[in-house]
């Protein structure tokens, strides 16, 4: 049960159905942490997704209820992919989609990782009054 406001967590959202290899993906990286795969509606040359192999919804569901060992075996996978990507030279950004604002499409926790060109501002700006 996610420890946040977000609904709690869906085992039959997209993640959880690929985690269970219900729906296929083209994987970059697997461990017993994490599964990496390409982004099926890419938004740069390279978008790839890193999700854990748990059941959680935000990075503070993740972060309050994930062991130590599943957020760091996390965290060196999303680093393993960008390395095995060749994104570390060029730069890479990583972003994280949570709840409604933030425009999270799946309620599991996620990562993009987005590079292979120049990617521009993070956010665009707002308009002066």
């Amino acid at each position: 049960m996610s420890v946040t406001g977000l609904p709690p967590y869906d085992p039959q959202n997209i993640f959880a159905r690929i985690l269970r290899g219900e729906i296929p993906c083209k994987r970059v990286h697997e461990d017993g942490f994490a599964l990496a795969f390409h982004d099926i509606n890419p938004q740069a040359p390279v978008h790839v997704l890193v999700i854990p192999k748990g059941a959680y919804v935000s990075a503070v569901d993740f972060g309050a209820t994930a062991s130590d060992a599943e957020i760091a075996g996390f965290w060196r996978a999303v680093a393993a992919t960008a390395k095995a990507l060749g994104l570390e030279e060029g730069g890479y950004r990583i972003l994280s989609n949570i709840g409604p604002d933030g425009g999270q499409e799946v309620p599991h926790f996620h990562v993009h990782i987005f590079g292979g060109k120049r990617l521009g501002r993070m956010v665009a700006k707002e308009a002066a009054p």
